[in-house]
């Protein structure tokens, strides 16, 4: 597994964000609706490692100045794979975010034993939001025939935690 560094939504972004994985999972779509587990929500992944030492939630702490931060949840897009696909919303790069993600980067760095994974690297970095995992090519019509999957959403982000995939356990930064 891995550990991340993540931010979160206000509610009302969130339940945004859960209404279109409802709307997915109602039209036959693999959405994350589908994922029951407490901790899974709506988030844009910052930094991601094999392995986040503890020490790490209070240097990310400072982090917190970043927030609110006002974020657009833009167009649709897929991270492609053999027979299928992911479908995200891109959270629009704004110069606010992108120095959010450098100083979460900068901070996190010393913390990882193995160092970073390449993706998630200032300049390769895609934030962007999971709707849908597994999506076959003949659910992508009607993916993107779901009201409101490709609208715009004005949203806030309110929040950072650390998440340790090993054990599952969610670090709150607060």
């Amino acid at each position: 597994m891995a550990h991340s560094v993540e931010v979160l939504f206000d509610a009302a972004t969130e339940a945004a964000i859960r209404g279109l994985w409802d709307a997915l999972a109602a039209a036959g779509v693999p959405s994350q609706a589908g994922h029951t587990a407490p901790s899974n929500r709506p988030h844009v992944t910052l930094t991601v490692a094999e392995q986040l030492d503890d020490a790490v939630d209070a240097a990310l702490h400072p982090m917190l100045e970043h927030l609110p931060l006002p974020c657009v949840i833009g167009a649709p897009m897929l991270f492609g794979g053999r027979r299928t696909v992911t479908l995200v919303r891109l959270v629009v790069p704004s110069s606010e975010l992108l120095a959010l993600h450098a100083d979460v980067h900068r901070v996190c760095v010393p913390h990882m034993p193995k160092g970073p994974l390449p993706h998630a690297d200032p300049g390769r970095w895609t934030p962007h939001v999971t709707l849908a995992r597994r999506v076959g090519p003949d659910q992508l019509p009607v993916a993107m025939a779901v009201p409101d999957v490709g609208r715009d959403l004005e949203g806030l982000v309110t929040g950072l935690r650390h998440w340790d995939g090993n054990a599952k356990v969610e670090h709150w930064i607060s």
